[in-house]
């Protein structure tokens, strides 16, 4: 499209004293799809950024592109309403950086760079234009911010194409685009002509991307929209869909599944929009083909894409290295706890009784203490399951489910020292018996350790685990002896119990 804006890549943001403070100024990202035009304000941690703002309207830019090779009239009017309130809307939020990408649709429309210029005039808002593998580049950075260990190949569907990255390292590998988004497959009106269109653009990509691939990670708003329905389909109990995992056999069962739903009665089970579902008949087939033909070990959702890929894209190789879920702990406790800090303090005076655990488990019981008194101020009755609310259910990257209802269950016994009836039990039967004890453990060691020295540094002493012997083992300064009243005698003897060992408390 000649005259077209140029993709340039995101002005550097605001990570202003990131090493100190892993603070993100507010950053707003626009992205104009071929469906939908989304403004979304990041705030918090920089390597795990919040959602501050978040609204989508449905335009259909990209309807009819492939028949006419315009822009969607209507679409297109919605757009340009829709740009100029969110552009009032981050001004008003003082987003700071306003950045606006567009794909498909505008990429691949002749009035694409009209469109460009209409925007800027009414609201001077600069819409770059990313190439195809430009948006997949970006897509797949996207899965990196939250799935830092992320290794496979990375498919984006939007309305008016699909693209595909290799990701594997922390980097972005191959990136090639096609044709497959839903929208621009309308085209198509016998299912004979739409499903060898299909077979033959996935059969084109398998030969351009052609390693194998153990795990496929699925970004786009249809993607998303199949994997709440195998949710709705296998009465899944977490209704989180980053970081979901299906095996290509529930997948192709959930698209034979779809087959007898209509448009109602999906939207029914899921609250989608119509717009949205009536891309997922289409968008299943493409998903069939796609695991024919590249045969994934397993299949995750990624709720990350295009808009936090931008974010990654100009963050320093350091700030990349480090782990999501941890940044976003600290970010919380410093923003909600007590006496933000004391979660490291707390870690570390517990590490002896874990230190037997592998690297992952480390890593969820450091974010466990991180997190342990950030909803201090619910009320005390229902402190325990907003803790587990909390961590289920939270916006937190790097995390997958099995991880996120070890960490609410250790934050529910955190604070209730019981088993009773909790209303979490479906969930929490997505651990193993092991992981649930293992979970509780780490609940009555937080429970112990918060009580012991009222979050005082100075006071905390020592805990030490004798394995052999089955000891636990309480080492305190003289100066702290009279802490070890009878309600921290309780909590140490309730932990003892749960480990299987005797106590000892040593003065010294």
């Amino acid at each position: 499209m000649s005259g077209k804006r140029k993709f340039t890549g995101l002005p550097e943001l605001p990570l202003r004293q990131y090493s100190a403070k892993r603070r993100l100024e507010r950053l707003g990202v626009i992205d104009v799809g071929s469906n939908s035009v989304r403004l979304v304000v990041f705030d918090g941690a920089a390597r795990s950024p919040a959602y501050f703002f978040n609204e989508k309207i449905m335009c259909g830019l990209g309807t009819g592109v492939a028949q006419t090779g315009r822009l969607n009239p209507k679409g297109r009017a919605r757009a340009l309403v829709a740009l100029k309130r969110f552009v009032l809307l981050a001004k008003g939020m003082q987003s700071g950086p306003l950045f606006a990408v567009a794909t498909a649709a505008v990429r691949e429309a002749t009035d694409g760079a009209e469109f460009c210029a209409e925007v800027s005039r009414a609201t001077g808002l600069i819409l770059n234009v990313a190439s195809g593998k430009e948006e997949a580049r970006l897509s797949a950075q996207g899965v990196l911010l939250g799935w830092p260990g992320a290794k496979g190949l990375m498919c984006d569907i939007g309305g008016s194409s699909m693209e595909l990255a290799e990701i594997s390292d922390g980097e972005v590998g191959r990136c090639v685009t096609s044709p497959l988004g839903p929208l621009k497959l309308a085209q198509f009106t016998t299912q004979a002509d739409l499903t060898a269109e299909i077979s033959r653009g996935v059969a084109q990509l398998r030969k351009k991307m052609s390693r194998d691939y153990s795990r496929l990670f699925l970004v786009g708003g249809s993607w998303r929209a199949i994997a709440r329905l195998d949710m709705e389909r296998r009465d899944y109990p977490l209704k989180v869909l980053h970081e979901y995992v299906m095996t290509p056999r529930e997948a192709l069962q959930t698209v034979d599944w779809l087959n007898s739903k209509s448009v109602a009665e999906m939207r029914e089970l899921t609250g989608s929009s119509t717009e949205r579902l009536r891309l997922v008949p289409v968008a299943s087939q493409v998903l069939s083909a796609l695991i024919s033909e590249f045969t994934p070990g397993k299949i995750a959702v990624s709720s990350y894409g295009i808009r936090e890929g931008l974010l990654y894209e100009q963050m320093p190789k350091n700030l990349r290295k480090r782990d999501p879920l941890i940044e976003a702990c600290i970010y919380m406790e410093r923003a909600s706890a007590r006496n933000p800090g004391f979660g490291k303090v707390l870690y570390d005076f517990l590490r002896p009784v874990f230190s037997h655990e592998n690297a992952a488990r480390k890593r969820l019981i450091r974010a466990a203490c991180l997190l342990h008194d950030v909803t201090w101020r619910a009320h005390p009755d229902y402190r325990a399951e907003v803790c587990f609310d909390n961590a289920t259910r939270a916006n937190l990257g790097g995390l997958d489910h099995a991880g996120r209802v070890f960490l609410g269950m250790a934050l529910l016994h955190r604070y209730k020292n019981n088993n009773s009836d909790n209303g979490f039990e479906t969930v929490i039967a997505l651990l193993s018996e092991q992981e649930r004890k293992d979970a509780a453990i780490l609940g009555k060691a937080m429970r112990f350790g918060a009580m012991l020295s009222g979050a005082s540094v100075q006071l905390m002493g020592q805990l030490k685990l004798h394995r052999r012997e089955r000891l636990l083992e309480l080492m305190l300064p003289r100066s702290s002896k009279d802490l070890f009243g009878e309600v921290v005698q309780t909590r140490f003897e309730s932990l003892s119990r749960s480990l299987e060992c005797t106590t000892k408390v040593s003065i010294v």
